[in-house]
């Protein structure tokens, strides 16, 4: 009994982080029930208890964070840094939140918010931005990367203009908008394979453009569901954060193990 149980989480959670063989219907379900563990607690213990407001500037504040951790995950992929769970998915995301805490916490105290978290912040992610410099075979991938993203980005800014939506939901859906062109480059010009099992299903069937279509009902449905099912403002943006962050972790990751693994 207790070898199948090995057996079970080797094979379903633990081979999937070093092979990147890609989510499956077992870990994805826990995944997004420990998010959702992880936003509801973080929130009441960590943001509230720390009188921290959630507006654009804890957006703001938690982005070099967020660029650091989908930068090292990406210098993984790219043979730059050695595998370890630790900084590889979903590992990355509990060291990044580990090391964001504390200045969260420092920032209070001192009443320096966000300064602190900021800079403690961008001090990572310069280093880790320096690492993927000095390794980088071609640019190509994130050119293409970011010409995909203007053009994805241009209709829905301009459908903004009637405010279909809270101006703090912008800032995910410009987040997962990034990662929509990033992984269309991936997948459409380089032969990538998606990692996540459904959207896997969808990609083969109707290639990689079926992305930004899909990805935008997944936006729209969560947005008024998050609407309707979470009444307080606060608490509701904290759920904007967290998709923010789930958005723009692999739009950073993505290019960034491209220019490290593709030569021009």
């Amino acid at each position: 009994m207790l070898e199948s149980i090995k057996e079970f989480f080797w094979i379903y959670f633990i081979r999937p982080m070093y092979t990147r063989e890609g989510y499956n219907p077992y870990n994805t379900l826990v995944y997004a029930f420990l998010l959702g563990l992880g936003v509801i607690y973080s929130y009441k213990y960590i943001i509230k208890s720390l009188k921290i407001k959630v507006d654009e500037k804890l957006f703001w504040a938690v982005t070099p964070m967020v660029v650091f951790g989908a930068t090292v995950r990406a210098l993984v992929d790219g043979g730059v840094l050695k595998p370890n769970p630790l900084i590889l998915t979903p590992g990355i995301f509990f060291t990044a939140f580990f090391l964001i805490v504390p200045a969260l916490i420092a920032d209070a105290k001192l009443k320096t918010y966000p300064k602190v978290t900021i800079a403690w912040g961008t001090i990572l992610a310069l280093y880790a931005n320096y690492l993927l410099v000095t390794h980088v075979k071609s640019f190509k991938p994130y050119e293409l990367t970011i010409f995909w993203t203007v053009i994805f980005i241009l209709p829905v800014l301009i459908f903004y203009r009637f405010k279909p939506f809270e101006k703090m939901y912008l800032y995910p859906v410009l987040a997962h908008l990034f990662d929509i062109g990033s992984t269309v480059v991936a997948i459409h010009y380089y032969g990538y394979r998606e990692v996540h099992w459904l959207e896997n299903i969808l990609v083969t069937k109707f290639g990689a453009f079926i992305y930004y279509p899909w990805i935008l009902f997944i936006l729209i449905v969560v947005y008024y569901g998050l609407k309707y099912l979470v009444p307080d403002e606060e608490e509701r943006r904290y759920w904007y954060l967290a998709i923010y962050i789930l958005g723009l972790g692999p739009a950073i990751r993505d290019p960034a193990q491209m220019i490290l693994q593709l030569r021009g």
